[in-house]
């Protein structure tokens, strides 16, 4: 680890001008920036300890929704009793996201932040145009089993590696930032970049942002939402492929649905036609099925992850039965 300077503002401008300095970094619970400090992906001069400052807390918004604060921890929001309450899918992404130790350090904003888990970007020595770019994708021709079938170009071939991120896409949330000269709102269904030829611009944050909350949308009492998680071992382990879902019926008829993806893209992947078509339709396997289908006709598996398909077209309908036979009791 090469050598940096380490800051602890007393308050949020104090931090916006520390990060002017060149080289400069914010750290939150550090367990994503730390160890890529350890293995020389991250070599920032400076980083600035935002843990501190007050922007911890969970609190209700003026429209009846929840902002979560910048430095809330992920325990803290999979505990809080109206996570729970209205938003399941988030509570139970958290808790399937990592180990009690981590979740217990890693913050809301850091693991929104949280960098790309592919080999290939995890080590300097191999080509990797999210980490270096222009010098290539190794995973392209190379290791991609747990890489991307969905979005993904010559460019780069990761998938983006947050469970809770994933279920952020169902509740039209939103990332409140600041700069030294401004505020600012990123709809969360914008804030992460599409990969391109640009797989380095993972954000639409302006540079030497900090992330103050992410705020979510108020939601009916009688949605439902779950999130169900497919990996290659039960313990701490990132998603082959994710599926968070929200269900809301009036009697049979699919009045609200929302579904997203995790695992096959490089951003957490809302599955829009598929919601087109179950919309107003009747809450039927058959339907849920083709729902499925739809969805991942666009997908383009690579040379040794096109079991990612079946797993991802097998998910959807199982969970939307399960959510659907919860409605109905």
């Amino acid at each position: 680890m090469k050598e940096f300077s380490y800051h602890r503002p007393t308050d949020m401008d104090e931090a916006l001008r520390s990060a002017e300095h060149g080289g400069a970094r914010f750290l939150g619970g550090g367990t994503n920036l730390v160890d890529l400090m350890k293995s020389g992906v991250e070599s920032p001069q400076r980083l600035v300890d935002v843990r501190f400052l007050p922007m911890a807390g969970i609190s209700a918004t003026a429209d009846g929704g929840l902002l979560l604060g910048a430095t809330t921890t992920n325990s803290e929001i999979a505990a809080h009793s109206e996570v729970r309450r209205r938003y399941p899918a988030l509570s139970q992404a958290i808790l399937a996201g990592a180990s009690g130790q981590l979740r217990n350090m890693a913050t809301a904003a850091g693991n929104l932040l949280q960098r790309t888990r592919c080999a290939y970007f995890a080590d300097p020595a191999e080509p990797c145009n999210r980490r270096a770019p222009g010098t290539g994708c190794g995973a392209l021709s190379g290791e991609h089993h747990n890489h991307a079938i969905l979005d993904w170009t010559d460019s780069c071939v990761a998938t983006h590696p947050s469970d809770m991120a994933v279920s952020l896409a169902l509740f039209d949330a939103d990332v409140h930032y600041r700069t030294s000269m401004a505020t600012g709102v990123v709809p969360f269904s914008r804030f992460y970049r599409p990969v391109g030829d640009t797989p380095h611009e993972e954000t639409a944050l302006p540079d030497q942002t900090l992330i103050t909350g992410i705020a979510l949308a108020p939601v009916t009492s009688t949605l439902r939402s779950r999130y169900r998680k497919v990996r290659e071992r039960a313990s701490y382990a990132f998603a082959t492929v994710s599926l968070a879902a929200a269900l809301e019926l009036d009697g049979d008829r699919i009045v609200d649905i929302r579904l997203a993806l995790g695992g096959v893209a490089s951003r957490p992947w809302r599955a829009r036609t598929a919601e087109q078509l179950l919309r107003d339709g009747s809450a039927t396997p058959d339907l849920f099925r083709a729902a499925a289908d739809a969805e991942l006709s666009a997908a383009r598996p690579l040379r040794d992850n096109a079991y990612k398909v079946a797993l991802a077209r097998n998910l959807i309908p199982a969970v939307l039965a399960e959510l659907a036979d919860t409605e109905n009791h």
